[in-house]
């Protein structure tokens, strides 16, 4: 005979779930925090107790999450890379375009991102962290070109190829710096700057144009 169900598997997953969700949104409520005081105070000036006191959370709750300042700012510059992909990446499964016009979008997206993101003009992808860390580093701009070379592969069927990934990886730590420098010399991004960084990226990715027409 059938045993009946009793419906608690249901309940505890009912119960799962809205916890779930309140530690995604106190996750969410910490890392806002976080950049809004980067904003503020710098990287150097961001403390767990006033991350704690800004978000009305109790410190043990901040390092419930995260264990150090460190860990809290790692998540941060993984949510703006991120946030940087989702904006970048579904652009180039529109229509055909010449393919180096597409990195103008790049430049644009980093740009709308460090004048509306808080957190993100002092951080970026974490860069400052890892040459700071004494336990190695993530490479996010290799990561980057790891992306844009898939990019490439799917849309133009250029195969993987090591020169390209490390032109990509030297175009884009280029690119970072100058962008970089952009928002220190203006608030608001000197426009100067992201023209040199266009015709950086076009002058170091020309030579793949041959590759590309020849698809």
């Amino acid at each position: 005979m059938k045993e009946p169900t009793t419906g608690h598997s249901s309940t505890a997953k009912t119960r799962i779930e809205p916890v779930q969700q309140r530690s995604s949104e106190r996750i969410t409520l910490l890392l806002d925090t976080a950049a809004a005081l980067i904003d503020e105070k710098g990287i150097d000036g961001l403390t767990t107790s006033d991350v704690a006191a800004r978000s009305g959370s109790s410190v043990g709750v901040v390092y419930r999450y995260f264990p150090n300042i460190q860990t809290l700012l790692r998540a941060l510059a993984a949510r703006n890379m991120k946030r940087f992909v989702d904006l970048t990446f579904p652009a180039f499964d529109g229509g055909p375009t010449e393919w180096l016009s597409e990195l103008d979008r790049v430049v644009d997206v980093y740009a709308h991102l460090a004048r509306t993101e808080p957190g993100f003009r002092a951080l970026h992808f974490g860069g400052i962290i890892d040459e700071r860390s004494m336990n190695g580093f993530d490479d996010s701009n290799r990561e980057l070109a790891d992306r844009f070379q898939q990019v490439m592969a799917r849309r133009y069927d250029v195969p993987p190829n090591d020169d390209l990934i490390l032109d990509l990886d030297v175009a884009i730590e280029i690119a970072g710096a100058l962008m970089q420098r952009a928002f220190r010399v203006d608030r608001n991004g000197d426009e100067r700057y992201f023209d040199r960084v266009r015709s950086v990226l076009r002058n170091l990715l020309e030579p793949y144009r041959a590759l590309v027409d020849s698809r």
